[in-house]
């Protein structure tokens, strides 16, 4: 029985994918560091505790959904057709309560850090579950993606002030931007299924060649972002330093990708994005402690 139930635990996190938490949630924490910075003030543990717990609640939620919810799109297309749910390794009803614990879990969280971030948290979950839909009607999902994820540091920031203000709104773009980039290029994969089943996406829509040009243009707005956020916080020259190794990073990826080869794509979206936003958190926290 126990060994079912480790088994199945597995199967779950490894249809949310659980580990690319890395993702969004140092991102979160950079949230907390510079509403810490603001307070004059570091977060108890208790809440640190609380945003990270509403971190991963919305992601797991998010996936869980996205993946019940294409599970038809993903048998269909021969790159997902292996995923979860339709290769039967999990079935709908297990992915739901997946979901609705996930998605508690969020909700809990979000009343015990405020108020604020309780009201707030509907519309977050909202935008997590209009992602899994805009492919059957607009382009824009890399967007929506782009969203849901700056809500990571954002949700942080209001967790800890009760506000928002333009730091976090800057941190909020460039995650957006960051992620929307990144997005553009995992869709390359899928341009001709989705093409053939009338789905969208900025590829499938715009080509391969101007979707490559709309990344760099994400890409370089998302650094511009970071440069500028040292204008309302305290951050300084370790901080900066961090945003040319992030810069640095982004240029590698691009150099990976590139127009009729997408064989590294999974070293870029996996590796180096964990890398990214690992990164400038780490001297985001350096150059607040110094």
């Amino acid at each position: 029985m126990t060994a079912a139930v480790l088994e199945k635990t597995r199967s779950l996190l490894e249809m949310i994918k659980f580990s690319h938490t890395v993702f969004a949630f140092p991102f979160a924490l950079m949230g907390v560091v510079l509403a810490s910075m603001a307070n004059q003030a570091p977060p108890t543990l208790a809440q640190i505790l609380w945003i990270s717990l509403a971190m991963v609640g919305a992601r797991s939620g998010a996936m869980g959904l996205n993946r019940i919810i294409d599970a038809k799109i993903d048998a269909d297309n021969p790159r997902t057709a292996s995923r979860h749910i339709p290769a039967g390794k999990v079935s709908a009803a297990e992915a739901w309560i997946l979901v609705a614990a996930s998605f508690a879990l969020l909700l809990f969280a979000a009343w015990m850090l405020n108020p604020l971030c309780f009201y707030l948290s509907p519309i977050a979950i909202f935008f997590l579950a209009l992602y899994s839909y805009c492919k059957r009607f607009t382009a824009l999902a890399h967007i929506v993606l782009g969203i849901c994820l700056a809500a990571a540091p954002i949700g942080a920031w209001i967790a800890l002030r009760g506000d928002i203000s333009w730091p976090i709104v800057a941190l909020g773009l460039a995650v957006l931007f960051w992620v929307a980039g990144f997005d553009i290029f995992y869709a390359l994969q899928d341009l001709e299924f989705d093409r053939a089943r009338g789905l969208h996406s900025i590829p499938s829509r715009l080509g391969v060649e101007r979707s490559f040009v709309l990344v760099r243009v994400f890409h370089v707005a998302m650094v511009a972002l970071l440069l500028l956020l040292p204008l309302g916080t305290d951050l300084g020259g370790i901080y900066l330093l961090g945003v040319a190794v992030v810069a640095g990073l982004l240029l590698y990826e691009h150099r990976l990708v590139r127009p009729g080869d997408l064989s590294r794509l999974d070293a870029a979206f996996f590796n180096m994005n964990g890398y990214i936003s690992v990164t400038i958190f780490a001297f985001t926290l350096a150059d607040a402690l110094m």
